[in-house]
């Protein structure tokens, strides 16, 4: 191997990670504190960047550095240097294939369609939105178009957050869930005992909810010395290194339940960042795998742990304290079965475990239908409408409800939607995988004692990076690939017992 290629490799691919974090505080700094005067010119300067960025990956002498390494003995290579050489040659054979005036047209449009949908979502015009969704679909399907010419166009885009994955493969998965997920629903709202969850209702101090949300959030590992806590309109995870995350939630006076699973929910994703390995922490191989597993990380601690009976005893006395007057004669039962409340609902982010797949794959079919040309943009209220009333039974009065409600398409972000409920269905499976290693993890959480868990995940998920591909991290934890049957089963168990099915 050429030590001198590889060094001047990974320099590129340092400065490229130094770029992207750039790129990344400047995305969070518009959705949690600049001026909303400053979008014009954001977007130039995001425009700009992608530019910079676009010229730097696509510089030839990459591949001539490739070349050298690919044409040399791999004898001397380690299982990282191997991994980054192969991360570098998939970024660099997919970025070269994009013209430079198509990633800076992209980036500004995305900049730029976000403030139509903030504006079009506040007065429920989704007609000022299509345009937007439409130069979307094209730029998205000429970008794919020039990455894999003979490939579907959805499946490329899929491929940037689930590696692998394919409209063939997720329709297998969904049909399976949505087969045994809808009767479930209608189960529970037909023939479940009544529930009460009026108690989460009421006036929650937002001050008491930050204090307590960052409380909660360090516990269970996040360190604020290497990460901040901010307010945004959609909670999310950024920032720009692992020294350097940056979490934001949302607050709501009347329901602090909201905003605190909004907080463990971004802490999960939180410490899968803080927690990659440190040995080539500026070079792809650190970097995290798939958003499906990205996501089962804010799963695993929101509904895993979070959601569960032994969180509720641990933590409902100090959510006592926090709200003296509010839950005084609520018991840990009671509070667990309050806020594993299931009812279909309209907003995606707020549903609960058993409806939220629901709301997935009903985005996941009305963009497969965008991407092969049997949906218009035009169309899409009537179809997201319809869906909803199949699958959840109930239709939304407006579009502000409906098919505005994400951000996502504004971002151009077409394929992301699945990785929610693939990342539900790792983390149960990982879940399943921990309890059999220490069967001792819910008194562990019943008291408050998070650090076994986090070192589990720490050495089997965090730092493995991009070490393995998804099908082999998994079945490495847990001796099998993706199985829906512990998701599926996990639901069963869980609402059967909660609604006395």
């Amino acid at each position: 191997m050429s030590s001198d290629s590889y060094q001047k490799l990974t320099n590129r691919l340092e400065e490229l990670t130094s770029l992207n974090g750039i790129a990344g505080i400047l995305h969070w700094d518009q959705e949690v504190i600049m001026p909303s005067g400053g979008v014009e010119f954001r977007a130039k300067q995001m425009s700009t960047l992608a530019g910079i960025l676009h010229e730097k990956s696509t510089d030839p002498v990459i591949g001539d550095w490739l070349n050298d390494l690919e044409n040399r003995s791999t004898k001397d290579l380690d299982f990282y240097q191997a991994a980054n050489i192969r991360e570098a040659k998939r970024d660099y054979e997919r970025e070269v294939k994009v013209p430079k005036e198509l990633a800076q047209e992209m980036a500004e449009l995305s900049s730029t369609s976000r403030q139509v949908w903030v504006k079009a979502r506040e007065e429920n015009r989704f007609i000022d939105f299509v345009p937007c969704i439409k130069r979307w679909i094209e730029l998205r399907k000429e970008w794919a178009g020039h990455i894999d010419p003979g490939k579907l166009a959805y499946d490329t885009n899929i491929d940037v957050y689930e590696r692998g994955g394919s409209t063939v493969r997720f329709e297998e998965i969904f049909e399976k869930v949505k087969k045994e997920l809808i009767p479930l629903v209608k189960a529970i709202q037909e023939n479940g005992k009544n529930l009460d969850s009026s108690f989460l209702e009421g006036d929650f101090s937002t001050e008491k909810q930050k204090v307590l949300g960052q409380q909660i959030s360090e516990e269970i590992g996040f360190a604020f010395d290497k990460g901040r806590m901010d307010v945004s309109v959609h909670p999310f995870c950024g920032g720009s290194h692992p020294t350097d995350v940056r979490i934001t939630t949302r607050y709501r006076s009347d329901n602090f339940v909201e905003s605190l699973y909004a907080v463990i929910h971004e802490t999960g994703h939180g410490l899968y960042e803080q927690g990659r390995m440190e040995r080539d922490r500026n070079l792809p191989v650190s970097e995290h795998l798939s958003m499906g597993i990205h996501e089962s990380q804010s799963l695993f601690w929101e509904r895993m742990i979070a959601q569960s009976e032994s969180f509720c005893h641990c933590y409902l006395p100090k959510f006592r304290e926090a709200f003296p007057g509010k839950l005084g004669d609520v018991s840990v039962r009671k509070f667990y079965e309050g806020i594993n409340f299931s009812e279909p609902s309209f907003i995606r982010v707020e549903a609960d475990e058993v409806t939220y797949p629901l709301h997935i794959i009903l985005r996941f079919e009305i963009e497969k239908g965008l991407f092969d040309g049997s949906i218009s943009p035009d169309e899409l209220p009537g179809i997201w409408n319809d869906k909803m009333e199949t699958y959840l039974g109930i239709r939304p009065k407006t579009d502000s409800e409906g098919v505005l409600q994400d951000i996502h398409w504004s971002m151009g972000s077409f394929g992301y939607f699945p990785s929610y409920t693939l990342g539900a269905m790792y983390a149960c499976q990982f879940f399943n995988a921990l309890k059999k290693k220490d069967p001792d993890v819910e008194d562990k959480i019943k008291f408050g004692k998070f650090v076994d868990i986090k070192k589990w995940l720490n050495e089997n998920i965090h730092q493995k990076g991009r070490l393995y591909s998804t099908d082999d991290l998994v079945a490495q934890v847990t001796g099998e690939p993706l199985n829906p049957d512990h998701f599926i089963q996990y639901l069963k168990d869980k609402y059967s017992d909660i609604y006395q099915l």
